[in-house]
C-alpha cells in the first residue's frame, strides 16, 4: 500500500467514527462558501474594522476600545494583502469552534447524534455566519473561550499542560476584547472550589494573568500609565447614563458636568458616540475624560444600586426575546442578510488608510445573487431563538447542581458572558453570540457520561476483595 494511502487510514476511519459530525461539518463548510461567495469581499463596521486593520499594520497598544489580539491576527495575515483572506480564516474558527464543542462532548461520552446537535448553533445559525464574514474581533474571541473551557472540562482535575494551555488561551481572549478579563479569576474561582491542586492553579494564573500585565506595561510605556484599555470608564459611565438621577448621586463639583443633561437615547451604548450627550460636550475627548467618567459611574451606582441591576437584568433579557429586539432602534439584529451594496464610508479617514496599507483592493461589500438569495431565505428558520438560548442554559443549570465538577465551568463562563457586557456596557446581539457554544457545552456536560473505556479503566483500578484464605477466615 502507498505511503499516502497508509497515512488516510487513520482519518477515514475517524470519519466512520464520527459519521454525523462529518457530514454536519460539510453541510458548514458549504454554508460558508456560499457566504464568501453571496457577499464579497467581507463586512465592515464604520470604525472598529477600519481601526483594526489600521493597528495590524502599526502595532501598538490602542488608546480606545480595542486591545491587541485581533490586530495580531490581521498581521499575521498582512502578507495576504486581502480582507478576503481575513474573513476566510475566521469562517474556520468558527469551524473550529464547532469541531471543539463536538470533541469536548464525545470525549465525555456523550452519543454522537447529541454533541452534533450541541455543536449545530455555532456551524448553522445564520448570525455565526454574518459574524465571522466581518472583519471584526467575536470570532477568534469565540474560539480562544471555547477552547480554553473544553481543555478544562476534559478531566475533573486538568493536566499542568491543559492549565497552562487554557490560561494562555484565557489571556488571549482577554486581549482580544477586555471583557474576558475576569473570566481568568472566574475560572481560578471555580477550579479552586473544585479543589484543584494549587500548582495547577498557579500554573493557570501565572499563564493566564503574565501576558496581561506583559501588554498592560507595554501600554503603561506608550500611554504613560499602565492599562490595557483607555476607555473602560467612558463605557460605564454610559451604562450609568440610563438610570442616573444627580438629586440621587449628589457628585462633586469635578463630576456634576457629567451629569445627563437631557438627553435621551434608546440604549446605553448610544451614550458613547452621541454628540449632545454630556461627556462629548466636554473637551478632551474620551481618552481624556475616562479616569472622571468611571468615577461618576461608580459613585452612580453606590448610590443607586437597584436601578443599576435593574436595567442590567431588563437589558440582559432582550437575548431571551423570540424575535431578535433591534437595541438600539438602529441597528438590524439579526435577519441581516440583505440584497444591496454597502460602499466604504466617505467620512472614516481609516478607511482611506486601510485601502493604502492593507488591502489594496478593498471595496465596499455588494450580494452577488443567486447566493445571496438563498442566504437570505436561510437566515430566518436558522437562526436560535432567545427562548431556546434560555432552555439551554437552564439545562446547563441542571447539570451544574446535578455534577459541578463537570458542568459548573462552562456554565458560569456562559452566564459571565451573557451578563457582565451589559453589566459594564450595553447589551448588543453580537455579544450574546459567544455566550451560545458555551452555554451548549454545559448543557451537553449535564447529559454525558463516561466512556465505556474510561469505565473499564476505573473498575480495574478498584482494589481487588482479598480471598478468605489470606484474611485468615
Amino acid at each position: 500500500m502507498p505511503a499516502y494511502a497508509r497515512a488516510l487510514l487513520p482519518v477515514l476511519a475517524g470519519m466512520r467514527r464520527h459519521r454525523a459530525f462529518t457530514v454536519a461539518l460539510v453541510a458548514a463548510v458549504a454554508l460558508r462558501v456560499v457566504t464568501m461567495l453571496g457577499y464579497p469581499p467581507a463586512r465592515m463596521y464604520w470604525y472598529d474594522s477600519f481601526a483594526y486593520l489600521d493597528n495590524a499594520v502599526h502595532l501598538r497598544p490602542e488608546q480606545g476600545f480595542h486591545p491587541i489580539g485581533y490586530p495580531l491576527l490581521l498581521r499575521a495575515l498582512l502578507p495576504f494583502h486581502s480582507v478576503e483572506v481575513v474573513v476566510a480564516v475566521q469562517h474556520t474558527m468558527g469551524l473550529a469552534s464547532g469541531a471543539v464543542v463536538y470533541a469536548a462532548l464525545r470525549g465525555r461520552g456523550l452519543p454522537g447524534w447529541a454533541a452534533v446537535a450541541a455543536s449545530a448553533p455555532v456551524l448553522f445559525d445564520a448570525s455565526f455566519l454574518r459574524l465571522e464574514h466581518a472583519v471584526v474581533s467575536d470570532t477568534l474571541f469565540i474560539l480562544l473561550v471555547v477552547a480554553a473551557t473544553a481543555l478544562l472540562v476534559r478531566r475533573p482535575v486538568p493536566s499542568a499542560r491543559a492549565a497552562v494551555t487554557a490560561g494562555l488561551l484565557l489571556a488571549g481572549a482577554a486581549l482580544t476584547r477586555t471583557i474576558a478579563l475576569p473570566l481568568i479569576l472566574l475560572v481560578l474561582l471555580v477550579l479552586a472550589v473544585r479543589r484543584v491542586p494549587w500548582r495547577r492553579l498557579a500554573a493557570l494564573a501565572l499563564a493566564g494573568l503574565l501576558p496581561v500585565a506583559a501588554y498592560a506595561a507595554w501600554y503603561g510605556g506608550v500611554h504613560g500609565r499602565l492599562g490595557v484599555s483607555g476607555t473602560d470608564g467612558v463605557a460605564l459611565w454610559a451604562r450609568s447614563m440610563t438610570f442616573a438621577d444627580c438629586a440621587v448621586i449628589q457628585p462633586s463639583p469635578d463630576l456634576a458636568p457629567l451629569c445627563p443633561n437631557g438627553t435621551v437615547l434608546d440604549a446605553a451604548g448610544e451614550y458613547v458616540w452621541a454628540k449632545d450627550s454630556s461627556l462629548n460636550r466636554l473637551p478632551g475627548g474620551h481618552v481624556a475624560l475616562n479616569d472622571r467618567a468611571r468615577a461618576f459611574a461608580l459613585r452612580a451606582i453606590a448610590a443607586q444600586p437597584v436601578d443599576y441591576l435593574r436595567d442590567v437584568l431588563k437589558d440582559t433579557a432582550l437575548a431571551f426575546a423570540w424575535r431578535p429586539v433591534a437595541h438600539p432602534a438602529r441597528t438590524v439584529p439579526a435577519f441581516g442578510f440583505a440584497l444591496g451594496t454597502w460602499p466604504l464610508p466617505a467620512d472614516q479617514p481609516l478607511a482611506d488608510q486601510a485601502t493604502r496599507e492593507y488591502d489594496p483592493d478593498l471595496a465596499g461589500m455588494r450580494s452577488v445573487r443567486p447566493y445571496a438569495d438563498l442566504l437570505i431565505a436561510y437566515q430566518y428558520p436558522a437562526y436560535l431563538r432567545g427562548p431556546v438560548l434560555a432552555a439551554i442554559l437552564v439545562l446547563g443549570l441542571v447539570g451544574a447542581l446535578r455534577r459541578p465538577w463537570r458542568t459548573a465551568l462552562p456554565w458560569a463562563v456562559a452566564v459571565t458572558l451573557l451578563v457582565a457586557p451589559v453589566a459594564v456596557l450595553d447589551f448588543d446581539h453580537r455579544y450574546v453570540l459567544p455566550v451560545v457554544p458555551v452555554a451548549c457545552l454545559a448543557a451537553g456536560l449535564a447529559f454525558a457520561r463516561p466512556p465505556r473505556r474510561a469505565v473499564v479503566r476505573k473498575v480495574r483500578e478498584l482494589p481487588r476483595e482479598v480471598p478468605s484464605a489470606e484474611r485468615g477466615g
